[in-house]
C-alpha cells in the first residue's frame, strides 16, 4: 500500500470529486490493515485489453512489445521488472489497493495464475492489443477474442479452487476493467495508409466501438455484470505522437496535437453512447466509461499543479532516428540506458506512450471516484 501521506491525499482527492464514494473508501482506511483482511469492495478484479493493464502476459509471447527488463519496474516492488509498462505501479494496481486488495491479480499466462491466487481475479491484458483484430495478430499480442477464451478457462480453474457456488458469486460480483483503443490509433490507424484510405477517423472509431459492443455482450454472457471501460487518453499529448507528427499549425496549446485529441474525444463520445445502449439491452448490467482523457489532459497542461516538472518527454531512454521516435521503438531501451531520468516522479510520462507511476496514481484517483455506480 502507499504511505500514509499519499493515502491522505487519496482521501481528499476522492472527497472533492465524489462525496458519496468517499464514505466507502474511508471505511477501508479507518480499518487500517484489518480492512484488507476482512473485506474488499469487490471479490476480484478481472482485466482485459492492452499495455495499460498488462501485468506480465506479454512476457510469455513471441512479441517485441515486452517490458520485462530494466528500467521498467525500477520503482516497483524490489525494483524488479514484471512486464508492466511503467517504472512502477499501473492504474489497475492503485485501483486494487484503493479497493482493499493486499496483492494484485496475476497475469493469466504467468505461473502465479494458479490455486488460491485466482480467487482475486486475473489480468488478460496484452500490450499492443486492441479492438482491431488484424493489427493485434500482426503484433503477436493477445486479441480480445482470445482473452475471452482465456477467461473461460479461468472460470473453470476458479470453480475447481473455490467450488461452483463461490466461483459463480465471484464471477458475478467481480469488477471487470477493459482498456483498449490506444494501439488501434497510434500503432495502426495513423501509421497505416491503407487503413486511412479505407476509413475516416470517425468511421474507424465506429468500427472499433462496434467491436467493443460485441465484446461486452460476450463478457456479459459469461457472467460479468460490473464493467468499467476506460476512455481513450488524450492521444495528441503523448510524447510518441508529438515526436512523430510535430506540432505544425494544428496545436491549440504548446503541449498537444488538437487533431489527434479531437479523434480521441470523438471515439469517447461513441463509446459512451454505446455503453448507454448496452445498459438498456442487457438486464442487470452495470457499466461505466471511466473518463481518463480529462484527468490526464489536465496533468499534461498544468503539470506543476500535480507536482510534475516534465510533461512533454518520457523519463526513460527510447530509440530515436534523428529527432523522431521510431515507429516500432516507443519503449525504453534495455538496462539503465543513457537518457533515463533520475526521478520519475517528476515526469508525467514514463516512456513515449505510457504514464509514469505518479501519473497513474492521479488517473487511478479519478477512476475510482467514477466507479460508484458499479459498487
Amino acid at each position: 500500500m502507499s504511505n500514509p501521506k499519499k493515502l491522505h491525499c487519496y482521501r481528499m482527492d476522492i472527497y472533492n470529486i465524489g462525496g458519496v464514494l468517499v464514505l466507502v473508501f474511508v471505511y477501508a482506511l479507518v480499518n487500517g490493515g484489518k480492512a484488507q483482511e476482512s473485506t474488499t469492495l469487490f471479490p476480484a478484479i478481472i482485466t482485459f485489453g492492452d499495455s495499460s493493464v498488462d501485468v506480465g502476459n506479454n512476457n510469455y509471447l513471441p512479441t517485441h512489445f515486452k517490458a520485462n527488463y530494466l528500467p521498467y519496474g525500477m520503482d516497483f516492488i524490489n525494483q524488479q521488472p514484471t512486464g508492466r509498462f511503467c517504472n512502477g505501479k499501473l492504474v489497475v494496481d492503485f485501483t486494487a489497493e484503493i479497493l482493499g486488495f493486499k496483492t494484485y491479480p496475476p497475469a493469466y499466462l504467468s505461473p502465479q495464475a494458479a490455486g488460491k491466487n485466482l480467487l482475486i481475479g486475473a489480468s488478460f491484458g496484452s500490450a499492443a492489443s486492441g479492438f482491431d483484430e488484424k493489427a493485434v495478430i500482426l503484433n503477436h499480442a493477445i486479441p480480445l477474442f482470445q482473452q475471452l477464451k482465456y477467461f473461460k478457462e479461468y472460470k473453470t480453474k476458479l470453480a475447481k479452487v473455490a467450488g461452483n457456488q463461490k466461483a459463480s458469486s465471484i464471477i458475478q460480483d467481480a469488477l471487470y476493467i477493459l482498456s483498449a483503443g490506444t494501439a488501434d490509433f497510434l500503432q495502426n490507424y495513423y501509421f497505416d495508409s491503407s487503413i486511412r484510405k479505407a476509413y475516416t477517423p470517425s468511421q474507424y472509431s465506429s468500427k472499433l466501438v462496434s467491436v467493443f459492443s460485441t465484446f461486452v455482450k460476450d463478457l456479459y454472457g459469461l457472467g460479468a455484470r460490473k464493467i468499467g471501460v476506460t476512455s481513450l487518453a488524450p492521444l495528441g499529448c503523448l510524447p510518441a505522437a508529438t515526436s512523430v507528427f510535430g506540432y505544425g499549425d494544428e496545436n491549440s496549446n504548446r503541449h498537444c496535437l488538437t487533431r489527434l485529441n479531437n479523434d480521441a474525444q470523438a471515439f469517447n463520445k461513441m463509446l459512451n453512447s454505446s455503453a448507454v445502449e448496452l445498459k438498456k439491452q442487457l438486464l442487470g448490467l452495470k457499466i461505466v466509461v471511466f473518463d481518463i482523457f480529462n484527468p490526464l489532459y489536465d496533468v499534461v497542461n498544468s503539470p506543476s499543479k500535480y507536482g510534475f516538472v516534465e510533461a512533454r518527454r518520457g523519463c526513460c531512454g527510447i530509440r530515436k532516428k534523428g529527432n523522431i521516435v521510431e515507429k516500432s521503438s516507443v519503449l525504453c531501451k534495455p538496462a539503465k540506458s543513457k537518457g533515463t531520468c533520475s526521478n520519475a516522479t517528476q515526469y508525467v510520462f514514463w516512456d513515449s506512450v505510457h504514464p509514469s507511476e505518479a501519473a497513474n496514481q492521479v488517473v487511478a484517483d479519478a477512476m475510482v471516484a467514477q466507479a460508484f455506480p458499479l459498487i
